[in-house]
């Protein structure tokens, strides 16, 4: 009786795609040029975090991103994501200009300053609309508005990739093409079997390691666990703020709406009148009675 097929983790979970490229930097070093197509070729780079600890694994960090620094002292942020969340823009900017401001020296000395250049693929579409459905491949950087041909300068750069798109898309150079298929169809064996770039190749064979090892299976499930536990915390915890926001504006409506009692001639309280003459009190508590009685239908 033969064994079954081993289930091949996901190589889109983040914990799976950290532990892969961080103990082989030569793929990560070949992801960064498939991604990077347009740039000189880098060489090698060295992790500058390459530790997890159990606050990464824990969920305490909704992502687990890559740094690196390469031959030339550029430095490189490489994330998976595979849910979507508000202000992603503003979120990845953010990371990359803490990898400006963090570099030593540069306080003193500007030129010393080496870009930062961020690497993001994602498993969703992050430009959904209709006139951006025929590309997934973006790289953002300083430039003119009305002349995009002039760049500021190098010192920040963003690379999306948008996985499903582009698998879907296709027309995509070769080695880019293969790493889209590894990251898309992991689980289709005849597919993989037929994808011809080496690193892709010892990916594969990383990845069927990694699924074979209980430990491995273990953290990667615990870390997928812990991202679904965040999420569904935050999704309770924005509809109970709806929630409260409603009974909130209810409350207010009634408040509004409920009739204001009459004040000048229902209220019983003595009035001492300090600063009248006895005619004109007399006269105002023959008011406040003439009014009461009136309310009561005598």
């Amino acid at each position: 009786m033969s064994e079954p097929a081993l289930e091949l983790l996901d190589p889109k979970n983040d914990y799976v795609f950290f532990r892969l490229f961080s103990e082989a930097p030569d793929l990560l070093v070949d992801l960064i040029n498939a991604v990077r197509s347009h740039e000189p070729p880098i060489v090698e780079v060295s992790l500058l975090d390459p530790r997890l600890s159990p606050e990464h694994l824990s969920g305490k960090r909704l992502i687990l991103d890559l740094k690196a620094i390469d031959e030339q002292g550029q430095r490189y942020n490489i994330e998976m994501q595979v849910r979507r969340f508000p202000v992603w823009s503003a979120r990845g900017t953010l990371y990359l200009a803490r990898m400006l401001s963090e570099q030593p020296g540069v306080g003193d000395d500007y030129r010393k300053l080496k870009p930062v250049i961020g690497i993001h693929l994602l498993d969703f579409a992050l430009f959904d609309q209709p006139e951006h459905a025929d590309q997934a491949l973006w790289c953002f950087e300083l430039r003119d508005r009305t002349r995009p041909d002039v760049r500021l300068g190098r010192e920040l750069q963003l690379n999306i990739v948008e996985l499903r798109k582009a698998d879907r898309l296709g027309h995509l150079p070769e080695r880019l093409s293969a790493w889209i298929a590894y990251f898309e169809h992991w689980q289709e064996d005849t597919l993989m079997s037929s994808l011809s770039h080496p690193p892709v190749q010892k990916a594969i064979g990383k990845l069927r390691a990694m699924s074979a090892d209980e430990e491995e299976r273990y953290w990667a499930e615990a870390r997928d666990k812990a991202l679904r536990d965040e999420v569904t915390l935050l999704a309770v915890a924005r509809e109970e703020g709806r929630e409260e926001a409603t009974r909130a504006t209810a409350r207010n409506l009634i408040s509004t709406r409920r009739p204001q009692r009459r004040t000048d001639c229902s209220s019983n309280r003595a009035d001492p009148c300090p600063s009248r003459s006895p005619s004109d009190c007399r006269a105002g508590r023959l008011k406040r009675n003439f009014c009461h009685d009136n309310l009561l239908g005598n």
